[in-house]
């Protein structure tokens, strides 16, 4: 798919890897950018339309769906994440919590919007994920789990989406200097080469983007030969 003359809906549109995809995606020549977040007011990027969109809220889902009828490029960006394990007392609350934006939000979206693609040619989901996707430690546990299901997700909607013409591309990165890991003393991507990186894939043709080396090295052992239990013949 091209950017070029593409309208596109972004989630999460405020700030952040939502606001790096924004201002990209008008640089690339899209002709319209629905910016969306739950809080419009805080959308101030020049030349985007600011959007009321909570992805947990069904009713904004369905009115965005309307509003926003010319799309061909959804990105599902709109993520939350907390620190903790599984173990730790209010694990349940969170991990519910974050499942309703990470999980469930993008299911919806994409549930709304595959109509909408439909209609205006099949264009494409963009769905950002994570090197997490594919890890879990106790830092945090509900977010990894999110991811993971996402992942699940977005495979599932490429294949049901095909007979539509609906590219569906999975976006994973490692840590990225947003306000998301502001907290983290790591080694970080800039959002501006892992927006370019998922735009690069998506006019490729790509399913998957992943976009720094520490994402492509955990992907590659995925595939690495591991032990496997095999019962006893009887």
């Amino acid at each position: 798919m091209k950017i070029e003359n593409a309208v596109v809906l972004v989630t999460g549109a405020n700030r952040g890897i939502g606001l790096e995809f924004a201002r990209a995606l008008l640089a690339r020549g899209a002709r319209k950018v629905y910016a969306a977040a739950r809080n419009p007011a805080t959308v101030t990027l020049a030349g985007v339309q600011a959007l009321q969109l909570d992805v947990t809220n069904a009713e904004q889902i369905a009115a965005a769906a309307h509003q926003a009828a010319d799309v061909t490029l959804v990105i599902n960006n709109a993520g939350i994440a907390q620190p903790g394990g599984f173990l730790a007392q209010d694990s349940e609350a969170v991990t519910r919590r974050i499942f309703e934006t990470n999980f469930f939000g993008m299911l919806n979206m994409s549930k709304a919007f595959a109509p909408v693609l439909k209609a205006n040619g099949g264009g494409a989901l963009i769905n950002v994920l994570s090197v997490a996707s594919w890890l879990n430690g106790s830092e945090l546990a509900a977010y990894s789990a999110s991811k993971s299901a996402a992942w699940s997700l977005t495979n599932a909607l490429r294949h049901e989406l095909a007979a539509q013409k609906t590219q569906v591309l999975g976006l994973h990165m490692a840590y990225v200097d947003t306000d998301l890991t502001r907290g983290f003393d790591v080694q970080k991507s800039s959002a501006e080469d892992i927006v370019q990186r998922a735009l690069d894939g998506l006019e490729a043709g790509a399913d998957e983007v992943l976009a720094d080396v520490l994402t492509q090295q955990v992907r590659q052992g995925l595939a690495a030969p591991r032990p496997v239990y095999l019962p006893p013949a009887n």
